[in-house]
């Protein structure tokens, strides 16, 4: 059942949602989307369409609630089902943003770049993550253009390329050998998994655990003071080279 817009609320929907527009064979198409699920839609990720647009119809100018016609859209997309044109238009389309929510969705994007990056890149030099501050510097410096909907990682060689006239950085990461014993293995487990990919992964018999974890270099001490904190410095850990 189409969604429709509710005049107590239209205003809110407006200001919250992006509008996607394409013009195909002279004809405008136009959709309200939630712009938190663009770089999803666009990085090909599994999206419910249903949920992250204003009205499941598509326009020709949605400012003014004219919609398009189901006989365009099945003579220039092969369908009239307004999800799957809603896809395409997404897809395709251009993304019509106001001045603030264009400052709003590049500033919250630039703040992931730069903790990916510290996360992420070390100082060769040091073997020691940069400090954000630095990285955001930088990248004012280099004068770095920011793309609101793509993600972070397709970014990631673009912006690393721009900073290294300017810094020395290096994409990396830290394998570290861990033995916990039996009375920590089980709650330590799951936040030594969520920092980063295990490698080697053997429960002992006697309830303790050895394992390998690959991590970003960047959070090598932040990962080995947790777990130090966690198990009350009871456990071994090695750096791989």
């Amino acid at each position: 059942m189409p969604k429709e817009l509710r005049t107590s609320r239209s205003d809110e929907i407006f200001k919250e949602m992006v509008t996607a527009r394409l013009v195909r064979g002279g004809e405008t198409f136009e959709i309200l989307v939630k712009p938190q699920a663009m770089e999803k839609i666009r990085a090909g990720e599994p999206v419910d369409l249903g949920e992250v647009v204003a009205i499941d119809a598509i326009f020709r100018d949605v400012k003014k609630g004219l919609r398009a016609s189901e006989e365009k859209m099945k003579e220039l997309f092969g369908t009239s089902d307004a999800l799957k044109v809603a896809e395409i238009v997404i897809n395709s389309g251009e993304i019509q943003l106001s001045t603030e929510q264009r400052r709003t969705l590049l500033e919250l994007k630039r703040k992931r770049i730069v903790a990916h990056i510290s996360a992420n890149a070390v100082n060769p030099q040091t073997g020691t993550p940069h400090p954000p501050q630095r990285i955001e510097l930088a990248m004012e410096e280099a004068k770095v253009r920011i793309d609101a909907f793509r993600s972070v990682e397709q970014q990631m060689a673009q912006v690393i390329d721009a900073l290294r006239p300017l810094i020395p950085i290096r994409m990396e990461k830290t394998k570290i050998a861990i033995k916990l014993l039996p009375s920590d293995a089980g709650r330590s487990y799951g936040e030594i998994r969520s920092y980063g990919t295990i490698l080697k992964d053997e429960w002992q018999t006697d309830g303790s655990w050895i394992g390998v974890v690959e991590i970003p270099a960047g959070l090598q001490g932040e990962f080995l003071d947790r777990l130090n904190e966690r198990t009350h410095g009871n456990v071994e850990t090695k750096i791989l080279k």
